[in-house]
């Protein structure tokens, strides 16, 4: 049951970094590199991801959240895509250990329906969790081209997200279609208003998967600040790092 995380970093300011789906805490390593003088930071593997490949946990936010807690001290937590659902639960749960949020291509209601017209279209979740069953690497194929869709340079940013998928090893089919199911069920937009720490929205002005409209309105929810990152797509640590650590110095600064 248990998690790998890695310590880098140096820096006075904690901080848990969480990835997406289907990935492993070394796809944000760009980042990590920016922020070693700044930061200490706590690199999760999430459940049947990477290194945590074998752990039991399940996928679902809170259990994540309260599993990072347990082996982590108070921090900020940065969340990426799925990652941000994880980050934000512990903001909203656990806001004496998660001091701070940082949301990267992050929203608390991934699907669009009649209520939220800036999330991803609910067929393409619905297929994507029933292609996991027929072609597991084909669908991992489609959907990195879809995080590389909107990026200055989408060919070399989908090379680059290919060598890194199965790094370390390849994930738990299990967690997987548990990740799509967060992704097709989870809102927590009527709990922002409550959020009590700090927060940053930060998102890729190309992202074809969390569309900016979506993290802006949500920091607006919070009292959050917003940062969009022009021609950054989905994973805007590639590329534009120091945009990112740029949005981010605010937080940082801010932080005791």
């Amino acid at each position: 049951m248990t998690l790998h995380i890695e310590v880098h970093g140096t820096g006075r300011v904690p901080l848990v970094m969480l990835h997406g789906w289907a990935m492993h805490g070394g796809v944000l390593a760009p980042l990590v590199q920016a922020l070693e003088d700044r930061c200490t930071m706590y690199v999760v593997d999430l459940p049947g991801h990477g290194h945590s490949r074998d752990c039991g946990l399940p996928l679902e936010p809170s259990t994540c959240a309260a599993a990072i807690a347990k082996a982590t001290p108070p921090a900020l937590w940065l969340g990426w895509s799925l990652g941000g659902l994880i980050a934000l639960t512990a903001a909203l749960e656990r806001p004496a250990h998660a001091r701070g949020l940082a949301m990267l291509c992050a929203t608390p209601k991934f699907v669009r329906d009649a209520s939220w017209p800036y999330g991803s279209e609910g067929a393409l979740v619905h297929e994507l969790a029933t292609d996991l069953e027929t072609d597991y690497h084909a669908t991992l194929e489609r959907f990195l081209t879809l995080e590389a869709m909107g990026s200055a340079d989408p060919r070399a940013e989908l090379r680059h997200l290919r060598t890194l998928v199965f790094d370390r090893g390849e994930p738990d089919l299990r967690v997987l279609q548990e990740g799509i199911r967060i992704l097709e069920t989870s809102d927590r937009r009527a709990a922002l208003p409550d959020l009590a720490v700090s927060s940053a929205w930060i998102a890729g002005h190309r992202d074809r998967l969390v569309p900016p409209q979506a993290m802006q309105w949500s920091a607006s929810q919070c009292g959050g600040s917003y940062y969009a990152i022009d021609r950054a797509g989905h994973a805007p640590f590639f590329g534009h790092t120091d945009a990112v650590v740029q949005a981010l110095t605010p937080l940082l600064d801010a932080y005791r």
